[in-house]
């Protein structure tokens, strides 16, 4: 881990941080619609995945799928299981390098538009997103 890592106060608005496993800060997107983690790299600098040094993108790959088995997770316990998972490393509006990983159901409010930029967000409210990020933080081996 790089001492000097700082997330970029743009995910503060709409995201609470999980935990953190090898290479990234696991976030937790505040939207009920979707079961949503963003990764960050924790690492100075980045921008694009070709950023990341060879042994860093291994690790990045492991940690896209074990949130997608997360992501499913939160599904699952709202009652809504996953059907697809979206991930996407966009960077259009906060260009510190990061990936979405996103639950997606064929009849959400948004299929099958993407669902970046796409608001308003449902938050969970305070108990509702304690009891994500708790569950998130059980369930995680690391």
């Amino acid at each position: 881990m790089t001492v000097s890592f700082k997330a970029d106060p743009a995910f503060d608005v709409g995201s609470v941080i999980v935990l953190d496993w090898p290479l990234c800060q696991v976030r937790l997107q505040d939207d009920t619609r979707f079961p949503w983690l963003i990764l960050i790299p924790r690492r100075t600098g980045l921008h694009e995945l070709e950023d990341l040094d060879t042994a860093d993108r291994a690790v990045l790959m492991d940690e896209i799928l074990k949130a997608g088995e997360a992501v499913r997770l939160l599904g699952e316990a709202a009652g809504r299981p996953v059907q697809k998972l979206n991930v996407g490393a966009l960077g259009n509006v906060t260009a510190q390098l990061h990936v979405h990983v996103v639950g997606r159901r064929h009849d959400d409010a948004l299929w099958p538009d993407p669902v970046w930029g796409r608001g308003p967000a449902v938050p969970y409210g305070a108990s509702g997103l304690q009891a994500a990020v708790s569950r998130l933080r059980l369930s995680s081996p690391d």
